[in-house]
């Protein structure tokens, strides 16, 4: 069995994913985000990589049927209907609807994630939903990648500890498997950081660039709302260039 955690999605090889099972995840703020829409009655996302992108997509749908959601620089894109924040994403303003969202990581990565099924987008705040249906996969296929959005290209702390905690979960009794188990450099780096942080999800979360950026932006709140584990126990999973809920049982 193989397991990998890929700290940013620049340098992974389509062909690594292709057909295999993927974790995605954003914790500041995109996949938090999108599963907050989704738990609140939105019927789809669809993951732009840019703000044009999105401007194009939105052409092919009726105008009361479509929100232009996201951020660059972590504010939100003028002329757009909605930011990046989870908070904003509530059953008043998106039930409904499809959502067309645009972020600096968090979509680019999606788009990246392409080629692997299923694409499972996960947070914090469907943690135990998102480990359960990434561990079926993983036994399923004998293989997972874990892909952090990052920030700018770079690593995130945020993301890179909570990818160790579904590490952790996707690992919990194989060490005593008899099936060889087989993981990358970075996948024992972000089990490391859960080894320092222990459970404790705010902390790790709180103290990277992208929360400080955030706080110092007035966005104390979401960087909070996406350190909640397991608010809602929904399964977003992307296929055809759009996320829903998975109806997997």
């Amino acid at each position: 069995m193989k397991l990998s955690v890929h700290f940013t999605p620049f340098g992974v090889a389509p062909a690594a994913l292709a057909g295999k099972p993927v974790i995605v995840l954003d914790i500041l703020r995109a996949s938090t985000t999108i599963v907050a829409a989704l738990a609140s009655g939105a019927k789809a996302v669809l993951p732009a990589p840019t703000a044009d992108e999105a401007l194009k997509v939105a052409q092919n749908l009726e105008k009361g049927d479509r929100l232009l959601a996201g951020e660059r620089r972590c504010l939100p894109i003028p002329g757009f209907d909605l930011g990046n924040s989870p908070l904003e994403m509530t059953p008043k303003a998106v039930a409904g609807k499809t959502i067309i969202l645009a972020t600096t990581n968090g979509t680019p990565a999606l788009v990246a994630a392409d080629p692997a099924r299923p694409v499972l987008v996960a947070a914090v705040t469907n943690f135990s939903a998102a480990a359960a249906a990434g561990r079926a996969a993983f036994e399923e296929v004998g293989e997972l990648h874990v892909v952090c959005a990052g920030r700018e290209r770079q690593f995130a702390i945020e993301d890179a500890y909570v990818a160790g905690r579904f590490a952790q979960m996707m690992l919990a009794g194989k060490r005593r498997s008899k099936r060889a188990l087989e993981l990358n450099d970075s996948a024992m780096v972000a089990l490391d950081l859960v080894k320092r942080y222990g459970a404790r999800w705010s902390v790790p979360i709180a103290a990277g660039a992208a929360a400080r950026d955030l706080v110092r932006l007035r966005f104390r709140a979401d960087v909070q709302a996406a350190s909640q584990p397991d608010q809602y126990d929904i399964v977003p999973v992307y296929d055809d260039r759009r996320v829903t809920v998975s109806t997997r049982g």
